[in-house]
């Protein structure tokens, strides 16, 4: 009995879709039922860092003027958070645009190309962070498994939608009314790694 029930269970999983995986492009609106965490959230619903937890800290300087200021988790995405601080250091980001702001969504920039299409490739490194206001994530398109290795957004509004479909690596700890004054074509001066 209990084996027809598994076989039961199996075969309605399949046939409804809850089997597969979502494909979902570079962050979209598209909504879907955010997971669980298990750290108590801060007003605004980010995950406080748990103490003991090295974070990296990293400065993007606005050519208009601002700082925004970041909180790096490379115990969650260590790959993506090494990728950004090479890059960063090497001084890739200085002078890039930010291409997307969409209000209460994002801003993005990092792409060597200004368009969103530019860049390379890296393995999303999917976590339990959530993406809430201020949370730092990387673009990637249509393949879960693959992300950008140099776009970044910041999210501008709540948006716990994208949990464990894009890679969250860090959160902004200051400068939000610096971020959320982004707008199209506004350029990166620098990002310094503390």
């Amino acid at each position: 009995m209990t084996r027809i029930l598994g076989l039961v269970a199996c075969v309605l999983i399949v046939a409804c879709g809850g089997g597969s995986t979502p494909s979902v492009a570079s962050p979209t609106v598209a909504r879907s039922v955010a997971p669980t965490v298990a750290a108590t959230p801060d007003a605004r619903g980010c995950a406080p860092v748990p103490s003991g937890i090295a974070v990296k800290t990293a400065s993007i300087e606005m050519a208009k003027g601002g700082i925004v200021q970041l909180a790096l988790r490379p115990d969650k995405a260590p790959a993506t958070v090494a990728t950004f601080i090479s890059k960063a250091n090497s001084g890739f980001y200085n002078g890039l645009t930010f291409h997307r702001v969409e209000a209460d969504f994002v801003v993005q920039g990092g792409d060597p190309q200004g368009d969103g299409r530019g860049g390379g490739n890296q393995a999303t490194e999917l976590n339990d962070l959530p993406f809430c206001k201020g949370s730092l994530g990387i673009a990637r398109g249509n393949d879960i498994k693959i992300s950008n290795d140099s776009q970044f957004f910041i999210c501008t509004g709540t948006c716990r939608f994208l949990d464990r479909m894009y890679t969250n690596f860090g959160q902004v700890t200051s400068g939000m009314d610096v971020v959320l004054g982004i707008r199209v074509g506004d350029k990166i001066k620098s990002i310094r790694i503390d």
